[in-house]
């Protein structure tokens, strides 16, 4: 079974100014996206779900369903902030979407096997959808997942700080711990974590996570309930979402284990309107060097 790419793709794009998932990137008016879905697809991905919000659901479908047909297979899930899951006790009002892990949960009815997920404005590279095709297509273990690893240098911005998960794995490559690093950014041939007054130097070695996560289909077993218990804990706050770091503690927790996938591959993403132009040259260079055809479709 060819596995499924799960793209986030529901995020508002505040510090952005804009609907980035669908912005143009390439020389030929390609999304960022638009990489992501030709390096998986060539990589041996069979379909994509698309999770979106409902008041955009026309522009995806204009920019993406035809000329993506005849390579994969597309579908959407929708995520909103109203819950329809028993059990949850009272839903804060609220207009941001739930988070990433709610997010994963809302595509459950469209993956029927192995899945990749990521993020809709970041640009991955040809490599690490083949190290995460190759996992999904060989990885016999329900309780085994996989997470690749980008070289935390790469991923920094030069125009603000960035959020990262920072990893620490054992020596077999497994994921021991995951911490989520809100203010991460370069000063004096550094790299420093700000945490409220504190500047902490980060190792430059820490693979560092994109969000981009190979999971077996047996986190649905307890995913919706998990979700359920962390909505009612934090009935009170509007702004909390539930991350998918969250539940990979927890399937770390009931003796899940999660393969660190080492990449050195080229990263780069867009979270400030200044980004637009780094990476659009970025593009640029990598269809020079003929990584990529001057039109992809």
């Amino acid at each position: 079974m060819k596995p499924t790419l799960v793209v986030l793709a529901a995020g508002m794009g505040s510090r952005y100014g804009g609907v980035k998932q669908i912005d143009a990137f390439g020389p030929s008016g390609e999304t960022i996206l638009d990489y992501s879905v030709y390096d998986a697809a060539r990589a041996g991905f069979g379909k994509v779900v698309f999770i979106i919000r409902k008041e955009i659901e026309k522009d995806f479908r204009e920019i993406f369903d035809a000329k993506l047909a005849p390579y994969v297979q597309v579908e959407y899930a929708f995520q909103t902030p109203d819950l329809p899951y028993e059990g949850i006790q009272s839903i804060p009002e609220r207009s941001k979407p739930w988070g990433t892990g709610h997010a994963v949960l809302c595509a459950k009815e469209k993956i029927d096997g192995p899945f990749a997920v990521i993020n809709a404005d970041d640009f991955y590279g040809r490599d690490g959808f083949a190290q995460m095709a190759n996992f999904l297509q060989n990885n016999e273990d329900g309780k085994l997942h996989s997470m690749v690893g980008y070289e935390l240098p790469k991923t920094l911005s030069e125009n603000g700080s960035v959020s990262r998960g920072v990893c620490e794995a054992d020596v077999d490559g497994n994921l021991i711990k995951i911490v989520e690093n809100t203010k991460i950014y370069p000063e004096d041939g550094k790299i420093i974590s700000e945490v409220g007054d504190l500047k902490v130097e980060l190792n430059p070695n820490s693979p560092v996570s994109m969000n981009f996560w190979g999971f077996m289909p047996s986190i649905f077993d307890n995913l919706e309930q998990w979700f359920v218990e962390f909505v009612n804990a934090n009935a009170d706050n509007p702004k909390s979402e539930y991350f998918i770091p969250l539940t990979v503690q927890q399937l770390m927790g009931i003796g899940h284990k999660v393969k660190v996938l080492r990449n050195s591959g080229v990263w780069f993403g867009v979270t400030y309107q200044e980004d637009r132009e780094i990476v659009s040259q970025s593009i640029s260079a990598l269809v020079k060097s003929g990584e990529y055809p001057e039109k992809l479709w």
